[in-house]
This record gives structure tokens, sequence and C-alpha cells, in this order.
């Protein structure tokens, strides 16, 4: 979940780097890749340090209806989040494993109430629990966490699911038992991740301001 304060923090990161630097070199997107690394790691562990490529370059212009389109909503079924992973070149073990990033955090009730009351394959103890924060009609805003410990990086988020036996549940199965397993397939699918189409070179800009582009 992203608040006012997650933009305050990169605010101030950006500020300390430059001031480091002397200059601009470093990008907000970098900034971000690591930041998300070392939040990992600081949460979960040095289990859970990896590697991040760096060079990438801030983009001249942001696009709400492009990010809409490509990052999945929390409505979608297991086999539209397939396809949208797919689409970008990411494989069913990606989804599984990238999933496991909500581990910590909370979500609205509007993003998951309708799972919660209308969804057959779901834990009935797990729904129920979820329906005391979420009623069915109000409390929008009411939070909830992701798993168990929503403030640490494990594999808990992974416990509870209800399985056939398909390859994604062999995946659950082992991370749900293997915190190391977990660690080091999340670390090669985040850099796989970050490498989709980097700006590098001479395209995109380092922003003087994470906020906003340069001005020209």
């Amino acid at each position: 979940m992203k608040t006012p304060k997650s933009f305050e923090v990169v605010d101030q990161i950006k500020a300390a780097v430059t001031k480091a630097c002397k200059r601009d070199v470093v990008s907000c997107a970098d900034i971000l890749a690591i930041a998300a690394r070392d939040s990992v790691a600081i949460l979960g562990g040095k289990q859970y340090w990896y590697q991040v490529l760096l060079g990438r370059r801030d983009s001249r212009f942001a696009s709400r209806d492009a990010a809409n389109t490509n990052l999945p909503p929390p409505f979608f079924n297991f086999s539209q989040l397939i396809k949208n992973f797919k689409s970008h070149g990411l494989n069913l073990k990606d989804l599984v494993v990238l999933s496991g990033g909500h581990t910590i955090g909370f979500s609205k009730c509007t993003n998951f109430r309708n799972r919660i009351y209308n969804d057959t394959n779901i834990d009935k103890k797990f729904a129920a629990n979820l329906q005391k924060t979420c009623p069915q009609i109000g409390g929008d805003n009411n939070l909830a966490p992701f798993d168990s410990t929503p403030n640490k990086v494990d594999t808990s988020f992974y416990k509870l699911f209800k399985g056939d036996g398909s390859q994604s549940d062999r995946l659950v199965q082992l991370y749900s038992k293997n915190s190391y397993a977990f660690a080091y397939d999340f670390g090669v699918s985040m850099i796989k991740m970050g490498n989709l189409k980097p700006l590098t070179g001479k395209k995109g800009e380092i922003r003087c301001n994470c906020r906003k582009v340069n001005k020209i």
C-alpha cells in the first residue's frame, strides 16, 4: 500500500544521494529498485538480499492509463493474471513468487470484498475473519493485513491456500515450507521484472525531483 509518507521517503533518499554525489547522477528508478530490495532485506533478513542491476533512467512522461493497462488489478482471476504476466515475458513461477511480495502491507476492503463474499475457492474461516473487518456495505477504506505478519517478510503469505495439485500449488507448498527457496526465487524474479524494458543510455532522463519530469 502506497502512502504519502512513502513518497516522502523517496524524496529524502534522492536528496541524500544527490548531496553525496554533488549532482543528480542516480535515477529515481534506480533508487526505487534499491529501496525495494533493501526494505525486503531489512524486514526479512540477509537471505532476502539480491544484486540490483543499475543504470536505469527515468521516463520523461507518466501515464495513468498505461499503468492501469499493464498492472494487474486486484479483481483479476488466476487465468487473467497468468495472461497478464505472460504478456510481459513473465511466467507462472514469476507470478507465484512475486505474489509473495504481499507478505508485507495491508489492503483496503474495497479491493477484496467481492472475493470474501462471492468466491467459492477460498478458505471459509479466512473469509469469515475478513468479513469482520469488511462488511458487505460500507467500510471501503477499512484495512486488513495481507497475512498474519504484515510487518515482516516471511512465507506466512503462502500458508493459507486451497490447492488442487497444480504446478502453482506445488510452488506455494514449496515456498510455505522453505523460506530460502522463496528468498532465492524472489530475488531472481525481482531482477527479471526490473529488466522489463528499462530506459538506459541516452533514453529518458535523470530526474531532479522524483515527483515530476525535468523542465526542458
